[in-house]
Parts: structure tokens; sequence; C-alpha cells
């Protein structure tokens, strides 16, 4: 099994989430947020939405107080956002605003269009 450095986990994670908890804690609120994502069967939440929850807790955690699972998580977060960004969005910028890339990434705590 492969070795983890927790301080590499935590920087690649405070760059991959480029939203801050409130902000991500509001857009899961949104039916838009609800609306995008796979489900686990007899699921009502998507992975991505359960994840984002998630997140909102990790970004309120003391870095003190993080545990192995909560570096697990983080690494889970960092893969899926680098995969997704791969992929890429609509190639009309117009149009990346409303699409399901977008809101997928934001339930993973990455907004593509933010600077």
């Amino acid at each position: 099994m492969a070795e983890h450095d927790d301080a590499s986990t935590w920087k690649d994670f405070k760059e991959a989430v480029n939203m801050t908890a409130s902000a991500l804690e509001k857009f899961l609120d949104t039916d838009e947020s609800k609306s995008v994502g796979q489900r686990a069967k007899g699921s009502d939440e998507s992975t991505g939405h359960a994840s984002g929850r998630r997140i909102v807790e990790l970004l309120n955690t003391r870095k003190a107080d993080l545990t192995e699972d909560d570096y697990a998580h983080m690494r889970k977060v960092v893969s899926y956002i680098h995969r997704h960004l791969k992929q890429g969005g609509p190639d009309d910028k117009d149009a990346v605003k409303e699409s399901r890339w977008r809101l997928s990434l934001m339930n993973w705590g990455h907004d593509p269009l933010k600077t």
C-alpha cells in the first residue's frame, strides 16, 4: 500500500478546492447542486453532493484535528477534481456557467469559473 504524505495531501486539497465552506454550503442547498451527479442504487443523494457536505466539514476542521479518514477523503476529492477538469467542459464558454460539468465540479468544491 502506498504511503501518503499528509502535508502534500493538505496542499493539494487546498489548491483543488477553491470554494469557501460557506459558498459550498450555500451551493449544496440549491436545486442545481441536487440535480447533478451519480446516485448509488437506492440513494436520493448523489456521490458528489454527499462529498460536498463532507468537504464543508473538512474545511471547517482544524488541520491538527484531521484524521487519516479525512486525509483519504481529501485525496479522493483531489483525484476527482483533477480527472473531471481533464475531461473538459463545454467548448462554448458561455455554456459553461450552467453546465452539468461545472455544477458537478462545484459539488466537489471546485468552481472552474473562479479565478
